[in-house]
């Protein structure tokens, strides 16, 4: 029996004793969950938290582990830290989120809405945990008589069917919503491979563009490469940093190295 479980035999309740190796693991690995937790919520950084909560989640898949619940556990690790949480982390990737943007309130009344349902959640798992720590469980040895995995599978298929279906389609809403703020207007024609291969043999330049400027005060790649003459060279930064006129010009470039070697020589 795992530890900590309680099983009903006879309408009698026997309480399992936790095991040695469990109450070592949970231990350890309780306090570095805690910690993750913390630092997920007061990271400076939206990629940092989201990878500060995939160690939370991961520490939560070895508990359900520990605790005999294999089938949580993988569904633990596959769909919420790999699926779930990874998307997360490519969309702040890709879309990027700067510290202005969470200072403005795009919905009116966001913020005291969020706080009323973080309060309804934090009642909500003190509830739980109240529940799990003073009441006896009931139905559990009858729940995994045939097994933690066709156990959980028959309540999903069954007593929970409804809310499962409104699992995935958040899910699916949330790779359609990333693969959406991911996707960006392309301001050429994708040219075809017979375009391309025509290209090489008529001396264009089919393949990569040249490296930008390697100077380098807050973005070297709005800076164009210079020629032996000392002009930009405008193949060397991307066409959509032109086209929005963010191309940083010679003279700018100029008075940024007088500055820094005025600096320097001061």
């Amino acid at each position: 029996m795992s530890g900590g479980a309680i099983a009903v035999v006879h309408g009698t309740l026997l309480a399992a004793q936790t095991s040695t190796g469990e109450a070592v693991g949970f231990w350890i690995l309780a306090p570095l969950s805690v910690l993750a937790a913390l630092g997920m919520l007061v990271s400076r950084k939206a990629v940092h938290s989201a990878l500060l909560l995939a160690v939370t989640m991961s520490f939560l898949a070895i508990f359900y582990l520990m605790q005999g619940a294999a089938f949580l556990g993988v569904v633990q690790v596959v769909v919420y830290t790999g699926a779930v949480m990874m998307l997360f982390l490519f969309v702040l990737m890709i879309v990027g989120v700067e510290s202005s943007e969470s200072l403005v309130e795009t919905l009116r009344g966001q913020r005291v809405a969020a706080i009323l349902v973080g309060v309804a959640f934090g009642l909500l798992i003190l509830a739980t945990l109240g529940r799990a720590v003073f009441a006896a469980p009931v139905g559990l040895a009858q729940a995994n008589a045939g097994g933690n995995v066709v156990g959980v599978a028959r309540l999903l298929f069954t007593r929970y069917l409804f809310a499962f279906e409104v699992t995935s389609a958040l899910l699916i809403t949330a790779a359609v919503g990333a693969m959406v703020l991911a996707h960006r207007e392309r301001l050429t024609v994708r040219p075809t491979q017979r375009q391309l291969a025509a290209a090489r043999f008529h001396g264009s330049r089919p393949g990569s563009l040249p490296a930008p400027g390697t100077y380098a005060r807050h973005n070297a790649v709005d800076t164009p490469a210079l020629l032996p003459d000392g002009s930009p060279l405008a193949d060397s930064v991307p066409a959509a940093l032109s086209a929005r006129g963010e191309v940083r010009d010679v003279d700018a470039l100029a008075r940024d190295v007088v500055e820094i070697e005025e600096g320097t020589s001061a």
